[in-house]
């Protein structure tokens, strides 16, 4: 799967702009293209655990199909610099067909190290290749 970077940008943007805490997101575009972030509030009281605006899940959606796209997944950070889903995030996800792109903001050699892209399946993620595209 393909990704814009600048949609990677505008992620680790958010993600600084809201650390400590995990900001979160969803993902506009096709089955074979992530084209744009879509930024939203993180609503959970906890620092290291994110749940979308219901709002802004919804105004997503409307924004996906006013540019007959689609909302193919979604972006959550980790503040703890751990590239890798979470048990948490492996209890909470819930579709499978979803991109789930987690970014951190450590000191990583390559800027390819600083986001990984996964997929849910059954009871478990799998990784899916992001390659940065212009």
């Amino acid at each position: 799967m393909r990704i814009r970077s600048s949609v990677v940008d505008c992620i680790l943007e958010h993600a600084r702009h809201d650390q400590p805490k995990e900001c979160c997101g969803l993902l506009i575009g096709t089955p074979r293209l992530i084209d744009r972030a879509f930024p939203a509030k993180n609503i959970s009281l906890d620092p290291n655990r994110y749940s979308v605006d219901p709002a802004d899940h919804f105004n997503a959606i409307r924004s996906a199909r006013f540019s007959s796209l689609h909302v193919v997944g979604a972006y959550h950070s980790h503040p703890n610099n751990i590239i890798m889903p979470s048990l948490t995030d492996l209890s909470e996800a819930s579709y499978p067909n979803f991109v789930y792109v987690i970014v951190v903001l450590g000191n990583c050699e390559k800027p390819s190290e600083r986001f990984a892209g996964y997929r849910f399946l059954r009871k478990e993620f799998e990784v899916v290749q992001l390659k940065l595209v212009s």
